[in-house]
């Protein structure tokens, strides 16, 4: 008996630690979906046409409710089982990378805006003078599938692959994974909405081709929300992941430049960016072992090794001027880079003991120097900035070194 009672206590484990792996927000959404479904089991109730995404009574009757019920009901129970195991990988990824709350802001965001494309292509199809349709019109579509087509599409763009593998069958280039997917699912089940599908598809492009960004508040929205007493309770929880000290631009990295204003509909780069189809990796992906993300605070470093352009000039001379260090761990950047080399010691000796006000020295053979987007990066996954500078520039501007360097400070 005692190795099944071993296998039984394992399995609950295991189960048990896949659960507190998801974070928060995503945890949140399963348990919702779930719940409100057993609960229409328990009650009886299947009138899903009061609920469901109905363009006709949205445009007679302004039931703006539908846009938001249509995302949370479900039909059966295959349906919720689905729509919330494709969730986890998806949503938690997001969530780790933008934190719980601009998480729940871009599900907002991605269901309104999902609606809008929903009823503009029911509408001019219905009344398109050529051969007018009202079936689009009647259509109701239900389920979380349209947000997760969406999710597809931004998380395709994050990761910087070039091909995706369709159920392990085949691979597909990554630009057009979400479609192969739409036409997958339309010819393989019955009842499934395709124009539901390919508004999450448009939705997913246009928020990662920046089109959403005037609409994106900043970090202080989020800071707010955070600090609000009223959700301290779930701020307190472990796996709530927090957005605050993130990126100064406010939405997720994606190819578009960071320091781009915020209404990037308008922005010089756009027509570039829309025919490019899908967001495009500068360089190629990075190994997993060598993977620059760290969950909890809501933040990516971003992909590769990026050219240092439009370099801060002045970061040598607040190095050699600042004579007060914040962290007395600053002068341990240099035993940390092991594998630099001469020059790269050298050059760190120098601006530590410069942080120390010691005696002035020599000035700096000027290498490559990381740009302001860079260090903000670095300051965004929670180093202080001034050792994300002396390490940027004990190592040369390699952000990669730089990050062994912070995380062997703090270890």
């Amino acid at each position: 008996m005692r190795p099944n009672i071993v296998s039984e206590a394992g399995l609950q484990t295991r189960a048990g630690q896949w659960w507190d792996s998801i974070p928060f927000l995503t945890s949140a959404v399963i348990i919702v979906c779930s719940v409100i479904y057993l609960i229409c089991l328990l009650v009886g109730y299947d009138s899903f046409n009061e609920v469901c995404f109905l363009p006709e009574a949205i445009v007679s009757h302004f039931q703006v409710y539908r846009v938001y019920t249509s995302i949370i009901f479900h039909g059966s129970l295959l349906h919720v089982f689905f729509n919330m195991l494709a969730l986890v990988p998806l949503g938690s990824e997001l969530e780790r990378i933008m934190g719980s709350i601009r998480l729940l802001y871009m599900i907002i965001l991605l269901a309104t805006s999902n609606a809008i494309f929903h009823l503009i292509i029911a509408l001019v199809v219905a009344h398109n003078p050529f051969h007018g349709n009202e079936y689009l019109m009647n259509e109701c579509a239900i389920g979380f599938s349209g947000i997760l087509f969406s999710m597809i599409v931004i998380e395709t763009s994050l990761s910087g692959v070039q091909s995706r593998s369709v159920f392990g069958l085949f691979n597909v280039p990554a630009k057009w994974y979400a479609f192969i997917l739409l036409v997958v699912f339309q010819l393989l089940m019955i009842n499934v909405s395709l124009l539901g599908h390919l508004c999450g598809i448009l939705s997913g492009f246009a928020y990662t081709y920046g089109l959403f960004n005037f609409l994106i508040p900043g970090p202080s929205f989020y800071s707010t929300i955070e600090s609000s007493s009223w959700l301290a309770s779930c701020v307190r929880r472990p796996k709530f992941i927090l957005c605050s000290g993130g990126n100064p631009s406010a939405y997720i990295p994606t190819f578009s430049s960071q320091n781009s204003p915020s209404g990037g509909l308008f922005s010089g780069n756009i027509w570039r960016n829309l025919s490019s189809w899908m967001p495009l990796r500068e360089t190629a992906a990075q190994s997993t072992q060598d993977d620059p993300r760290y969950p909890g605070r809501g933040r990516t470093l971003g992909s590769g090794q990026n050219t240092a352009v439009n370099s801060d000039l002045n970061l040598q001379a607040r190095l050699l001027d600042d004579s007060t260090p914040n962290n007395p761990s600053d002068s341990a950047a240099v035993g940390a880079g092991e594998r630099l080399s001469n020059e790269r010691w050298s050059q760190a000796n120098n601006v530590v003991a410069a942080g120390a006000a010691g005696p002035p020295l020599p000035q700096i053979q000027q290498g490559p120097i990381a740009s302001d987007e860079q260090i903000q990066k670095l300051v965004s996954m929670g180093f202080e900035r001034t050792q994300v500078e002396v390490a940027v520039a004990a190592a040369d501007g390699d952000l990669n070194v730089a990050v062994k360097i912070l995380m062997s400070q703090q270890g």
